[in-house]
C-alpha cells in the first residue's frame, strides 16, 4: 500500500493557510542561496549622463518555462547565466506535483464510500497532460502517478510517458495501483492519459482536453472516478463538458479565477502556485537589477516601501538562479479566500516612488496569448504589479506554437531596458538570446 506521510499532508495544509489572500510579510528573510542573491551589476540604462547598456547586458528575466532540455530536463545553465543580471522566475515543480496528488488522494480517502461509480473495487481515472516536453507537465504526471501507486520507474524516475488507452491495466508506463483504506484493497487504475495538443500543434489545449473527454466517456463510462489534468484549462474544458453533470470530481493546477469558483459546483480543487508571488518576482528582478540595488530588496530585505516577502511564500537557488514560488492546495475547505486570482500579494503591494525608481521600459512576451493560466491569471498580475514597480511593460503574446511569431516581433531590443521572456519550448533559449547578442 502506498500510505501518504504525515509530513507531506502537514506541509499541504500549512501552505493552504498562506495559499491565497494577502498574508502580512512575515520576518525578513534573506534567499536560500546565500546571505543575499547578489548584487547587480547593471546600472540605468537611460537618465543622466549613464551610457548605453548592450542589449546583450541589459537584465533579462527567464519565467513560467525554465531553460532545461526538454527530453532529460537538464537545466541550460548558459541560458540561466546569460548576463551578470539574469535569472528564472517560477515555482516549484515536483513539490507541487507532490501537493497535487496528496490532494487527490486525500479526496479518496476521504470519499472512499462512495467514489467507485460502478462498484468494481477499481477507482479508475483519466489524465490530461499538457505537454510531454514540459518540465512542470512532466513533475505533474508523476505526482499524481506516485500518489496513486500507479507510478513505474524507469533508469531511477517515474515514466511520464502518456498511456492511451488502458483498459485492462496492462500499460507498460503505469501499472495498477493498491491503496488500503479502512482496512479493505482498492485498485487505482489510469484508464487513459495523453498530451493535449491541437492540429496547429499548441499544447495545454483545452479545446482538445474537451473533446477527449468525451472520448474517454464512449470508451469507459462509468468506469471513470477521477479526472485529473496538468492545469485547470484543460480541467475546467472536462468538466464543464462532462464531469460537472455527471458529478465526478475534476482536479487540477494552477488556481485559476474560473476553476476555483468552479469548487462550489464540484470541482475537486486545484493547486494554487502562489502566481501572485511569481508575477511579482518576475518584475521586481528586473527593477532591482535596473536600479543597481541588491537582487534581494524588496524579496527576502524589505525595500523603502516596506514591500518584502517572506518565506513560507518562496525561495531562491542561487546555482539555479531561480527564484520559486511554493505551492498549496485549494479545496472545498478554503476555495473562498482564493477566489480572485488577480488580486497582487498584500506584503508586496506597496507603490514605489517615482523619484527614487524611475520609470523603465520592459518587453514581455507570453508564449500563448490563449494559455488559460497566463491570459487570465498571470498577465493581470503583471499589470497590477508593473505600476507598483514603476515599469513601464509592453506585452507580447505568441501563438503557442513557434518562438518566431514572438522573435519577429523583437525587432530593436535597443528599445527597451529589460526582457522577461516566456518561451514556446524550454530548449529554444537561443531563439532570443541571439537576438540580444546582436
Amino acid at each position: 500500500m502506498k500510505k501518504t506521510l504525515a509530513l507531506a499532508l502537514a506541509l499541504a495544509m500549512t501552505l493552504s493557510l498562506a495559499a491565497c489572500g494577502g498574508g502580512n510579510g512575515g520576518e525578513t528573510q534573506q534567499p536560500s542561496g546565500g546571505s543575499n542573491a547578489g548584487t547587480s551589476a547593471n546600472q540605468p540604462s537611460t537618465g543622466g549622463d549613464a551610457a548605453p547598456v548592450a542589449n546583450k547586458d541589459k537584465p533579462l528575466v527567464w519565467f513560467n518555462r525554465q531553460p532545461s532540455n526538454s527530453s532529460t530536463g537538464e537545466l541550460d545553465m548558459d541560458a540561466l547565466n546569460f548576463n551578470g543580471d539574469t535569472y528564472y522566475v517560477g515555482f516549484d515543480a515536483a513539490q507541487g506535483a507532490e501537493v497535487q496528488g496528496q490532494m487527490i488522494l486525500d479526496y479518496i480517502t476521504a470519499n472512499i464510500d462512495t467514489i467507485d461509480r460502478n462498484g468494481d473495487g477499481i477507482i479508475g481515472y483519466v489524465l490530461a497532460i499538457g505537454d510531454i516536453g514540459h518540465n512542470d507537465s512532466v513533475a505533474r504526471t508523476r505526482g499524481v502517478r506516485k500518489a496513486l501507486d500507479t507510478a513505474v520507474e524507469a533508469n531511477g524516475t517515474i515514466v511520464s510517458d502518456p498511456v492511451g488507452v488502458n483498459a485492462d491495466g496492462k500499460a507498460t508506463a503505469v501499472k495498477d495501483g493498491k491503496l488500503t483504506i479502512g482496512g479493505k484493497e482498492y485498485t487505482v487504475r489510469e484508464l487513459a492519459s495523453q498530451e493535449m495538443k491541437n492540429s496547429a500543434g499548441a499544447t495545454w489545449d483545452a479545446a482538445t482536453a474537451g473533446n477527449t473527454i468525451g472520448t474517454w466517456v464512449s470508451t469507459f463510462s462509468d468506469q471513470i472516478d477521477i479526472v485529473a489534468s496538468n492545469n485547470d484549462g484543460m480541467g475546467m474544458a472536462m468538466f464543464n463538458a462532462w464531469s460537472k453533470e455527471n458529478k465526478v470530481p475534476t482536479f487540477g493546477y494552477d488556481a485559476n479565477s474560473d476553476a476555483v469558483a468552479a469548487i462550489a459546483e464540484g470541482y475537486g480543487g486545484t493547486i494554487s502556485q502562489h502566481a501572485d508571488v511569481q508575477a511579482y518576482l518576475t518584475l521586481r528582478v528586473l527593477r532591482n537589477a535596473l536600479d543597481g540595488v541588491d537582487i534581494d530588496t524588496g524579496i527576502g530585505t524589505p525595500d523603502d516601501a516596506g514591500n518584502v516577502l517572506s518565506d513560507d511564500v518562496y525561495y531562491y537557488n542561487a546555482e539555479q538562479r531561480s527564484y520559486y514560488a511554493l505551492n498549496a492546495a485549494v479545496t472545498a475547505e478554503n476555495y473562498q479566500d482564493c477566489l480572485d486570482a488577480t488580486k497582487p500579494y498584500a506584503p508586496v503591494a506597496n507603490q514605489l516612488s517615482q523619484d527614487t525608481h524611475p520609470t523603465k521600459s520592459v518587453w514581455l512576451n507570453i508564449y500563448n496569448s490563449a494559455d488559460n493560466f497566463l491570459s487570465a491569471t498571470y498577465q493581470p498580475l503583471l499589470q497590477n504589479y508593473d505600476d507598483i514597480l514603476n515599469l513601464n511593460v509592453e506585452y507580447i503574446g505568441g501563438d503557442g506554437q513557434t518562438e518566431g511569431n514572438i522573435t519577429n516581433r523583437l525587432g530593436d531590443p535597443s528599445l527597451y531596458d529589460a526582457f522577461a521572456i516566456n518561451m514556446v519550448k524550454t530548449d529554444n533559449s537561443a531563439a532570443y538570446t541571439s537576438i540580444l547578442n546582436q
